[in-house]
Protein backbone atom coordinates (compact mmCIF):
# COMPACT_ATOMS: atom_id res chain seq x y z
CA UNK A 1 0.00 0.00 0.00
CA UNK A 2 2.46 2.23 1.01
CA UNK A 3 4.41 1.79 -2.21
CA UNK A 4 1.56 1.99 -4.19
CA UNK A 5 1.09 5.71 -6.29
CA UNK A 6 -1.88 7.90 -5.24
CA UNK A 7 -3.01 7.39 -8.70
CA UNK A 8 -3.24 3.94 -7.85
CA UNK A 9 -4.90 3.63 -4.38
CA UNK A 10 -7.48 6.14 -4.92
CA UNK A 11 -9.39 3.84 -7.15
CA UNK A 12 -8.97 1.20 -3.86
CA UNK A 13 -12.46 1.12 -2.61
CA UNK A 14 -14.49 -1.33 -0.49
CA UNK A 15 -16.54 -1.59 2.60
CA UNK A 16 -13.71 -1.82 5.30
CA UNK A 17 -12.13 1.40 3.35
CA UNK A 18 -14.95 3.85 3.00
CA UNK A 19 -16.10 3.00 6.75
CA UNK A 20 -12.49 3.23 8.26
CA UNK A 21 -11.64 6.78 6.10
CA UNK A 22 -14.66 7.94 6.97
CA UNK A 23 -13.69 7.25 10.78
CA UNK A 24 -10.69 8.35 10.57
CA UNK A 25 -11.73 11.59 8.38
CA UNK A 26 -13.49 12.44 11.77
CA UNK A 27 -10.69 12.86 13.84
CA UNK A 28 -8.96 15.10 11.14
CA UNK A 29 -6.68 12.45 9.92
CA UNK A 30 -7.03 12.48 5.96
CA UNK A 31 -5.01 11.23 3.07
CA UNK A 32 -4.06 8.42 1.00
CA UNK A 33 -1.53 6.64 2.56
CA UNK A 34 -2.96 7.18 6.72
CA UNK A 35 -4.28 3.89 6.43
CA UNK A 36 -1.04 2.10 5.36
CA UNK A 37 0.91 4.38 7.49
CA UNK A 38 -1.37 3.24 10.98
CA UNK A 39 -1.28 -0.66 9.87
CA UNK A 40 2.45 -0.71 9.40
CA UNK A 41 3.15 1.93 12.47
CA UNK A 42 0.86 -0.79 14.26
CA UNK A 43 2.75 -4.09 13.31
CA UNK A 44 5.70 -1.97 14.25
CA UNK A 45 4.64 -1.14 17.94
CA UNK A 46 3.12 -5.23 17.84
CA UNK A 47 6.83 -6.53 17.36
CA UNK A 48 8.77 -4.09 19.50
CA UNK A 49 5.95 -4.97 22.95
CA UNK A 50 6.43 -9.12 21.82
CA UNK A 51 9.92 -8.49 21.37
CA UNK A 52 10.37 -7.99 25.70
CA UNK A 53 8.52 -11.35 25.95
CA UNK A 54 9.80 -13.54 23.60
CA UNK A 55 11.75 -15.94 26.24
CA UNK A 56 8.29 -16.71 27.45
CA UNK A 57 7.60 -18.06 23.31
CA UNK A 58 8.90 -20.49 20.90
CA UNK A 59 8.80 -19.22 17.47
CA UNK A 60 9.41 -22.46 15.14
CA UNK A 61 9.47 -21.77 11.21
CA UNK A 62 6.75 -24.89 11.17
CA UNK A 63 4.35 -22.79 12.43
CA UNK A 64 4.16 -20.14 9.59
CA UNK A 65 4.14 -23.10 7.19
CA UNK A 66 1.52 -24.22 8.84
CA UNK A 67 -0.29 -21.57 8.66
CA UNK A 68 -0.41 -20.60 5.27
CA UNK A 69 -0.98 -24.39 4.23
CA UNK A 70 -3.72 -24.55 5.91
CA UNK A 71 -4.97 -20.93 4.57
CA UNK A 72 -4.73 -22.16 1.01
CA UNK A 73 -7.13 -25.16 1.91
CA UNK A 74 -9.64 -22.70 3.84
CA UNK A 75 -9.31 -20.06 1.07
CA UNK A 76 -10.14 -22.82 -1.91
CA UNK A 77 -13.00 -23.96 -0.16
CA UNK A 78 -14.39 -20.24 -0.09
CA UNK A 79 -13.63 -19.97 -3.40
CA UNK A 80 -15.47 -23.16 -4.48
CA UNK A 81 -18.47 -22.07 -2.85
CA UNK A 82 -18.13 -18.40 -3.82
CA UNK A 83 -17.62 -19.75 -8.19
CA UNK A 84 -20.84 -22.56 -7.46
CA UNK A 85 -22.49 -19.42 -6.41
CA UNK A 86 -21.56 -17.14 -9.51
CA UNK A 87 -19.90 -14.44 -7.09
CA UNK A 88 -16.81 -13.23 -5.56
CA UNK A 89 -16.17 -11.18 -2.68
CA UNK A 90 -14.24 -9.07 -4.76
CA UNK A 91 -14.29 -7.69 -8.20
CA UNK A 92 -10.75 -6.35 -10.36
CA UNK A 93 -11.09 -2.30 -10.82
CA UNK A 94 -9.16 -1.36 -13.24
CA UNK A 95 -6.58 -2.51 -15.48
CA UNK A 96 -3.53 -1.90 -13.92
CA UNK A 97 -2.38 -5.51 -11.42
CA UNK A 98 -1.02 -3.28 -8.78
CA UNK A 99 -4.56 -2.04 -8.04
CA UNK A 100 -5.88 -5.50 -7.99
CA UNK A 101 -3.22 -7.27 -6.13
CA UNK A 102 -3.31 -4.59 -3.24
CA UNK A 103 -6.82 -4.11 -3.05
CA UNK A 104 -7.02 -8.43 -2.69
CA UNK A 105 -4.03 -8.42 0.16
CA UNK A 106 -5.65 -5.07 1.82
CA UNK A 107 -8.98 -6.36 1.91
CA UNK A 108 -8.16 -9.78 2.96
CA UNK A 109 -6.58 -7.53 6.09
CA UNK A 110 -8.60 -4.47 6.62
CA UNK A 111 -12.02 -6.42 6.27
CA UNK A 112 -10.78 -8.81 8.76
CA UNK A 113 -9.50 -6.48 11.44
CA UNK A 114 -12.81 -4.56 10.50
CA UNK A 115 -15.82 -7.11 10.59
CA UNK A 116 -13.94 -9.99 12.68
CA UNK A 117 -11.41 -8.53 14.80
CA UNK A 118 -13.51 -5.56 15.77
CA UNK A 119 -16.74 -5.90 15.58
CA UNK A 120 -17.28 -9.66 16.83
CA UNK A 121 -15.61 -8.52 19.90
CA UNK A 122 -17.72 -5.33 20.37
CA UNK A 123 -21.06 -7.20 19.25
CA UNK A 124 -19.53 -10.04 21.85
CA UNK A 125 -18.88 -7.36 24.71
CA UNK A 126 -22.53 -5.37 24.32
CA UNK A 127 -24.33 -8.78 24.40
CA UNK A 128 -22.44 -9.69 27.51
CA UNK A 129 -23.45 -6.64 29.07
CA UNK A 130 -27.08 -7.44 28.44
CA UNK A 131 -27.36 -10.46 28.40
CA UNK A 132 -26.10 -13.79 30.71
CA UNK A 133 -25.71 -16.26 27.58
CA UNK A 134 -22.91 -18.65 26.94
CA UNK A 135 -20.07 -17.58 25.13
CA UNK A 136 -20.72 -20.15 22.52
CA UNK A 137 -24.18 -18.48 22.55
CA UNK A 138 -22.83 -14.73 21.98
CA UNK A 139 -19.96 -16.10 19.61
CA UNK A 140 -22.82 -17.36 17.32
CA UNK A 141 -25.11 -14.13 17.26
CA UNK A 142 -22.11 -11.94 16.95
CA UNK A 143 -20.76 -13.74 14.17
CA UNK A 144 -24.41 -13.26 12.50
CA UNK A 145 -24.63 -9.95 13.15
CA UNK A 146 -20.85 -9.02 11.99
CA UNK A 147 -21.71 -10.60 8.72
CA UNK A 148 -24.94 -8.62 8.43
CA UNK A 149 -22.72 -5.41 8.23
CA UNK A 150 -19.78 -7.45 6.38
CA UNK A 151 -22.40 -8.08 3.48
CA UNK A 152 -23.98 -4.65 3.71
CA UNK A 153 -20.70 -2.62 3.31
CA UNK A 154 -19.75 -4.41 -0.19
CA UNK A 155 -22.46 -2.25 -1.03
CA UNK A 156 -20.91 0.93 -0.52
CA UNK A 157 -18.20 3.01 -1.69
CA UNK A 158 -17.53 4.28 -5.48
CA UNK A 159 -16.94 0.36 -6.62
CA UNK A 160 -19.65 -0.75 -4.05
CA UNK A 161 -22.30 -3.31 -5.85
CA UNK A 162 -26.03 -2.57 -6.60
CA UNK A 163 -28.04 -4.16 -3.61
CA UNK A 164 -29.52 -7.42 -4.30
CA UNK A 165 -30.80 -9.77 -1.74
CA UNK A 166 -29.06 -12.84 -2.92
CA UNK A 167 -26.25 -11.16 -3.50
CA UNK A 168 -26.69 -9.76 0.05
CA UNK A 169 -27.35 -13.47 1.51
CA UNK A 170 -24.50 -15.16 -0.19
CA UNK A 171 -22.14 -12.57 0.73
CA UNK A 172 -23.56 -13.21 4.08
CA UNK A 173 -22.87 -17.15 4.17
CA UNK A 174 -19.63 -15.70 3.08
CA UNK A 175 -19.15 -13.34 5.95
CA UNK A 176 -20.35 -16.50 8.54
CA UNK A 177 -17.57 -18.65 7.18
CA UNK A 178 -14.86 -16.31 7.84
CA UNK A 179 -16.31 -15.43 11.29
CA UNK A 180 -16.20 -18.93 12.20
CA UNK A 181 -12.78 -19.36 10.63
CA UNK A 182 -11.71 -16.47 12.50
CA UNK A 183 -13.11 -17.44 16.17
CA UNK A 184 -11.77 -21.25 15.62
CA UNK A 185 -8.81 -20.34 14.30
CA UNK A 186 -7.42 -16.84 15.03
CA UNK A 187 -7.09 -13.52 12.77
CA UNK A 188 -3.54 -14.47 10.90
CA UNK A 189 -5.53 -17.36 9.50
CA UNK A 190 -8.84 -15.64 8.51
CA UNK A 191 -6.76 -12.89 7.26
CA UNK A 192 -4.76 -15.05 5.20
CA UNK A 193 -7.51 -17.14 3.71
CA UNK A 194 -9.73 -14.12 2.74
CA UNK A 195 -5.95 -12.23 1.02
CA UNK A 196 -5.41 -15.50 -1.25
CA UNK A 197 -9.08 -16.07 -1.75
CA UNK A 198 -8.94 -12.38 -3.35
CA UNK A 199 -5.80 -13.46 -5.37
CA UNK A 200 -7.16 -16.52 -6.30
CA UNK A 201 -10.56 -14.61 -7.83
CA UNK A 202 -7.50 -11.80 -9.19
CA UNK A 203 -5.74 -14.51 -10.92
CA UNK A 204 -8.99 -16.56 -12.65
CA UNK A 205 -10.40 -13.38 -13.74
CA UNK A 206 -7.13 -11.88 -15.37
CA UNK A 207 -6.54 -15.46 -17.32
CA UNK A 208 -9.74 -15.61 -18.64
Amino acid sequence: MLLCKSDDISYLRNGADALMRQMLSSFGISGLFWMGGGFLIGSIAIYLIQKFSWEEYEIKSSYFVSMVIESILWSYLLFIFMSNMHLFLMAPIGYKVIQNVTLAIGAGIYEEILFRVVLIFLLNYILSLVFQWKNYLKNSVSIILASIFFSLFHFIGEFGDYYSFNIFMIRFLAGIYLGVLYCLRGFGIAAWSHSLYDLLVLTRITTQ
